[in-house]
């Protein structure tokens, strides 16, 4: 990854983590979102489970073929 993009990427990281408060405060849901886009094998879901380790959030991994309604 590009060093300066992965910079900017863990600074908005801690932000995200660090306005927590703010969110609860003005009653807003505190999520975050990331569009990746790219062929397979590009990484994508590399980096997803990279950004869930540095928050130490968990990752699940959902065969949506086995999700009943």
């Amino acid at each position: 990854m590009d060093p300066e993009m992965k910079r900017e990427l863990i600074e908005d990281l801690d932000r995200f983590v660090e306005k927590r408060e703010f969110y609860r405060r003005v009653g807003k849901a505190w999520k975050r979102g990331y569009l990746f886009c790219g062929p397979p094998g590009t990484g994508k879901s590399s980096l997803a489970t990279a950004m869930a380790n540095y928050l130490k959030f968990e990752v699940y991994d959902l065969d949506l073929k086995e999700v009943q309604i």
